[in-house]
Formats: C-alpha cells, sequence, structure tokens
C-alpha cells in the first residue's frame, strides 16, 4: 500500500473510533477483523489477545467465531507494514468509547 493510501486509511479510521467488523482468522497473538467491506482492501483489524479482556486470561475457546461480528475501538496503526489497524475490545475501552461521561468540574 502506498503511503497516500495509507494515510487515506488511517484518516477513515481515526483513534478512538468505534468500528465493527468480521472475524476473518485467528492467531496464537490475536484476531484479525475484516473492518472495510471493500472485498480488495488488504487493511485488517488486528485484536491482541490481552486487548479482549479487563481482567483474567483469554483461552482459544473465547476466541470470537469466524464470520462474527465483533465491535472495538481504533487504538493504533502498524506503521511497519501499513496493513493492519490496532483494534482493543476491553469491555472498559468500549464503554468509555460509547457512553462519554460528563464529569461536573469541581467548585472550589
Amino acid at each position: 500500500m502506498d503511503s497516500t493510501s495509507w494515510e487515506q486509511t488511517k484518516s477513515r479510521y481515526k483513534l478512538g473510533q468505534f468500528v465493527q467488523g468480521k472475524v476473518e482468522f485467528h492467531e496464537p497473538f490475536g484476531v484479525f477483523v475484516k473492518i472495510d467491506e471493500s472485498d480488495e482492501s488488504l487493511v485488517k483489524g488486528l485484536i491482541k489477545i490481552p486487548d479482549f479482556l479487563d481482567e483474567g486470561e483469554m483461552s482459544e475457546e473465547m476466541y470470537p467465531e469466524i464470520g462474527t461480528t465483533v465491535g472495538a475501538i481504533v487504538v493504533g496503526y502498524n506503521e511497519s507494514n501499513c496493513r493492519e489497524i490496532y483494534l482493543n475490545a476491553k469491555p472498559s475501552v468500549l464503554h468509555k468509547a460509547l457512553v462519554p461521561l460528563k464529569i461536573p468540574a469541581l467548585s472550589v
């Protein structure tokens, strides 16, 4: 992917943005998600294993099934290969992104 296309991809999938995609395949280090609807897209979302649970260990039996739609938050980009967008699916991260809380200023 050329640098212009990669920059366009990053502007389309901004940090902190909620995205949904279908699980395409599993690896020992994470789950790859198709977040771009176009069939020719080379860009994949990657949810690393530690980015699924707030607490505890993730086992292979807990991986979402291939073909399942999952939601996650964009947390980074793989600049070395320009083909992976890092995602986070921890409940606490999803909650913060989907339910923004306004905390009143403390009066002095």
